[in-house]
């Protein structure tokens, strides 16, 4: 009879504890054999030293850069309207192109002006045709005087009529010069260079002289504004960090500012910081910084929302580590875990956070240079925890993304 096989006359209990005692033989030799057997790719056996991924601390030199929203706007703007009334008898202009100053835009019609123009250059003609005669008599007269011809009555009268003649011949000469100005604003010309939008009115409509609806407007676009907003704590926390030396301010580059459009492409062409505004906007405690942006192809356009990246100064001996190696405390607080050169066991350091600069953050305070950061493996660690230390390739750990490229906040200089 076989040790598996059970005897018709056993009771229920006695087979039950006799299947029992099989399965713990069974079981005991299945763990006999493992614990004979070399460990496999699933890692060191346990209780055995963790293997962990550092990094060393190396500072280096970074131009720190922020980003800021923006909107362009056009470097001039023009809104014509008419200077003399009249009908529109043409529209000299297409719809949307450049025009330069000077172009005739409109014309209207010209016929009062023209009259009025040569009946003020009639009377002017008439002031001078009756001039000569009256000086010659007032000359007359003062040499009549001095032999006692005449009396000083009529010398007096002479005199004032010679004076009349010449301010009537003055308002004359007025008037016909403000009869030519008239006339000049019959065609309506372009005030600025620029890019011409829509006509707000039509050939044969009537017009008023400094209407309020303008007849169309100009917008010179290059080179081109973009208006910047900066809160003022951000202002402030760069002020001071220029003034305690945390950062280089170099002027030469401290004016260029880089723009990124609306579908994430940079613009080719650099800026230059013009000003910052010297008020802060009460709603959003923030100020204006307007950049000139050199615009030949048309590409930005006025109302366009755009980002920009302006460069705030050069940190020496930054330092930075990847973000896989900053762990956060349950308030949230971060920190890291360095390997004693010493003791060769795991500590843990609070971090003060500045930014993140691509995949790595910028650490202001509780690293220093050497420091070896725990940045693969810190799950199987705790502070104090003898560690295998390896270098960390970052490289072939960060996923290819060729299509995707986001806009740093810092580069290296």
């Amino acid at each position: 009879m076989s040790q598996i096989e059970f005897h018709k006359s056993a009771t229920p209990t006695a087979r039950l504890a006799t299947v029992l005692v099989i399965a713990l033989s069974i079981s005991l030799s299945i763990l006999q054999a493992g614990c004979g057997r070399p460990h496999g790719p699933g890692g060191p056996p346990q209780g055995g030293t963790p293997e962990v991924g550092v990094v060393t601390v190396q500072p280096e030199r970074v131009v720190l850069t922020t980003e800021l929203p923006g909107r362009v706007s056009a470097y001039l703007v023009s809104e014509v309207r008419p200077q003399v009334s009249g009908l529109i008898l043409k529209r000299l202009f297409t719809e949307g192109q450049d025009v330069q100053e000077g172009d005739v835009l409109y014309e209207i019609d010209p016929a009062t002006y023209q009259a009025a123009y040569d009946q003020a250059k009639a009377a002017v003609a008439m002031a001078e045709a009756s001039l000569p005669a009256i000086r010659s008599r007032a000359e007359r007269f003062k040499g009549l005087l001095e032999i006692n011809a005449v009396g000083q009555q009529e010398f007096d009268d002479a005199a004032a009529a010679l004076a009349q003649a010449e301010a009537a011949l003055m308002v004359s000469k007025a008037a016909a010069e403000m009869a030519r100005i008239n006339l000049s604003y019959a065609p309506v010309k372009a005030p600025i260079s620029g890019r011409i939008g829509k006509s707000g009115i039509t050939v044969g409509a009537l017009v008023i002289a400094y209407q309020p609806v303008s007849l169309a407007t100009i917008q010179t676009l290059d080179p081109i504004y973009v208006d910047l907003t900066q809160s003022t704590t951000e202002l402030f926390r760069l002020r001071r960090h220029i003034e305690d030396g945390v950062l280089g301010h170099d002027e030469t580059k401290q004016n260029e500012v880089e723009l990124i459009l609306e579908d994430g492409m940079s613009y080719p062409l650099k800026g230059t910081l013009q000003f910052r505004d010297v008020m802060v906007s009460p709603t959003t405690g923030s100020v204006i910084l307007r950049v000139v942006f050199p615009n030949p192809d048309r590409v930005l356009l006025p109302g366009m929302f755009v980002r920009a990246r302006v460069r705030e100064g050069v940190k020496e001996g930054a330092i930075l580590i990847p973000q896989e190696g900053v762990g956060r405390d349950p308030k949230g607080s971060p920190f890291a875990l360095v390997v004693d050169p010493a003791a060769g066991t795991a500590e843990q350091r609070m971090l003060t956070l500045d930014r993140a600069i691509g995949a790595r953050w910028l650490v202001s305070s509780g690293l220093s240079s050497g420091d070896r950061v725990i940045v693969e493996g810190m799950q199987r660690v705790r502070p104090g925890t003898a560690v295998k230390a390896v270098p960390f390739d970052e490289d072939a750990t960060r996923p290819a993304a060729p299509n995707d490229n986001p806009p740093p906040t810092a580069e290296s200089d």
